[in-house]
């Protein structure tokens, strides 16, 4: 099926009225909802269909979101580890891409000039739109009055009479619009974006310096993170314990062929995944800790009388570990925020901390202001 025009829709308000005011003045539209594991909902996307009565696809972006991440944000992070105007790039340049895919003339997207600090002033808006080359493409429907003519205003496809003024963080006009346009489920105001939290990025950090996956991003959402720590130095040895059955069983789907999996032999308990990262070995010594350490987390296990036995996988082999309740270990939770924090601002200016096994990374500078 052909379309007028591509929609950025992560599911906010601001892209659903851009969306349905841009239907209601006559142009087909395809929402794009960009998946990482960061943000995206892909389970919502034929729920948000239904309700908006807009076509939706999915689109996973994850590995080059994460080679963004890796290659060092050209605009740097906003306060915790959310690079938004490179993030913005990326996803109009991916928008862009599939405009012929899809027979469309231009990219919608719902940003308000001055809604948010870091990627919609002004000077930002231009940024994003020169580096994603989109120039002649794309259109901020909310904003636009407010904004230099499009091509697309310019030649009449689109009526500029038509488009809106809004500026600022306020929501009262957004909230009148939806009224206007018989929007009556109004999504709860928020980022959605866990490289803007701080307890999401202190899982994510030490991911991104030793092993950054898309998948293992996805293993750093589930459960407990642990990582072994010798000497107060991080040894790179990451344990997940999932915290009740949906965690295991997700941890379980994550699971790669060179992953190690932690089970109880003959207790109740959760699951453990020790993520495979190249180059780190796992003597017996720290397997006997991780082992350790899952019977810490199993209660029935922990107060058991004499030793108790861990099953260990790796693919398709199985060995048993046994260890005594009580068990010292060096597994603890990623670092408080702001020594992971401190971390980043080392890493933005080129020293080499907690490097993994043949990683590089380039060197850029952390932006103080708040997305």
């Amino acid at each position: 099926m052909n379309y007028d025009a591509l929609a950025l829709f992560s599911g906010g308000l601001d892209s659903i009225l851009a969306a349905k005011l841009m239907q209601s003045l006559g142009h087909k539209v395809l929402g794009l909802h960009f998946i990482i594991p960061f943000f995206g909902q892909q389970d919502q996307i034929q729920t948000w269909t239904l309700e908006y009565a807009i076509p939706i696809e999915g689109v996973d972006i994850s590995h080059e979101y994460v080679q963004l991440l890796i290659d060092f944000p050209t605009y740097g992070f906003g306060q915790v580890l959310n690079p938004c105007v490179d993030c913005k790039v990326l996803m109009l340049r991916q928008a862009k891409a599939l405009l012929s895919k899809y027979k469309a003339s231009f990219i919608i997207s719902g940003e308000v000039l001055g809604q948010r600090p870091m990627s919609q002033r002004t000077d930002a808006l231009n940024i994003i739109r020169n580096q994603a080359g989109v120039r002649d493409v794309l259109l901020r429907p909310l904003s636009a009055g407010l904004l230099p003519p499009t091509p697309m205003e310019e030649s009449g496809l689109v009526d500029r009479s038509r488009l809106l003024r809004i500026n600022g963080r306020g929501r009262r006009e957004q909230y009148a619009l939806a009224k206007t346009l018989g929007i009556t489920k109004i999504p709860a105001q928020s980022g959605g974006c866990r490289l803007a939290e701080r307890e999401s990025a202190r899982r994510y950090w030490p991911v991104l310096r030793l092993c950054p996956e898309a998948r293992l991003f996805e293993v750093a959402n589930v459960g407990r993170q642990l990582w072994r720590r010798f000497d107060e130095e991080p040894s790179g040895h990451w344990l997940v314990v999932g915290r009740q059955h949906e965690d295991n069983e997700r941890l379980l789907a994550l699971s790669g062929p060179k992953d190690l999996q932690f089970t109880l032999k003959d207790f109740p308990g959760p699951l453990a995944l020790a993520p495979y990262i190249a180059g780190l070995v796992w003597t017996d010594q720290i397997l006997v800790e991780a082992a350790a350490c899952l019977v810490s987390f199993a209660p029935k296990a922990r107060t058991h009388r004499g030793p108790v036995d861990i099953l260990v996988k790796q693919g398709q082999r199985e060995s048993i570990i046994q260890v005594e309740p009580g068990s010292e270990h060096d597994f603890m939770p990623p670092l408080a925020w702001d020594k992971t924090r401190e971390e980043q601002k080392l890493w933005s200016k080129g020293r080499d901390i907690w490097a993994g096994p043949d990683l590089e990374f380039t060197p850029g500078e952390v932006q103080e202001g708040a997305e």
